[in-house]
């Protein structure tokens, strides 16, 4: 039975429901991640834990040390990797408390600290990365935003940008014409370092608010959390599906 990961981001600091048997506090050759890695079972199942923002929600996009976080959730026996993130919607369809399986991604970030494969090396190596996310992955969260009956689209380009301010409403109609549905600010190095370690990934985001120059109002935090309370709870219930299944 594969051990399957699941990084919650913001909104999902801690997964009600998980029947915590151990919390494992590792150091990897990158550091500590975020939080400690709760194992327990979940929908019956065995699973992971880790908080990306740490528990509480302390750590800013740009200084999660998502190095670390990849390692040790492999070096805990992950097997694969659902990551659920909170993203803004750009395209007319990824409305507030819209999910999206995303297909693709365009990587904005810089000055992270973004792969395994540096420093004193006997080869250089390259992954192929044309399709960032597992393919049987998303089907299955698909499926299960399906059973939910949850609005969603299974497919869409999520642009990752570095935070951690929000996007100006130029720098928008920029990622839309480069072809992006959603923005957040998560995506990368994770799903990459993922793929270096060899661990299937797929993404599960929600839609907390319109992307800046999307609405007439302002993007209000208060407005965040209350899409995230409402939709967080479907989250939970779309990844139990999954992993039952």
């Amino acid at each position: 039975m594969t051990v399957h990961a699941i990084i919650g981001g913001t909104g999902l600091t801690q997964l009600e429901g998980l029947s915590i048997q151990q919390a494992l506090s590792l150091e990897t050759p990158y550091g500590a991640p975020s939080a400690d890695i709760l194992r327990g079972e979940y929908a019956g199942r065995e699973v992971l834990f880790l908080a990306r923002h740490g528990h509480p929600h302390r750590i800013p996009p740009h200084q999660v040390n998502y190095r670390a976080n990849l390692w040790a959730l492999r070096q805990a026996g992950a097997e694969a990797i659902l990551a659920v993130n909170a993203v803004g919607g750009i395209h007319a369809a990824m409305g507030t408390g819209h999910f999206c399986v995303p297909h693709q991604l365009v990587d904005y970030t810089y000055g992270r600290a973004h792969t395994y494969f540096e420093g004193e090396l006997e080869a250089v190596t390259h992954v192929d990365f044309s399709h960032p996310y597992d393919e049987g992955l998303r089907q299955r969260l698909i499926a299960a935003l399906l059973a939910e009956g949850c609005a969603f689209s299974g497919h869409g380009v999520y642009a990752c940008t570095q935070g951690p301010r929000l996007e100006t409403a130029a720098e928008i109609v920029r990622l839309e014409r480069d072809g992006c549905d959603i923005v957040g600010m998560t995506g990368m190095p994770e799903a990459v370092l993922a793929r270096e370690l060899g661990l299937p990934y797929a993404c599960l985001a929600l839609v907390v608010n319109p992307a800046a120059g999307k609405s007439s109002a302002l993007i209000t935090m208060a407005d965040i959390e209350r899409a995230l309370g409402e939709g967080m709870g479907k989250a939970k219930a779309v990844l139990g599906r999954v992993l039952a299944a």
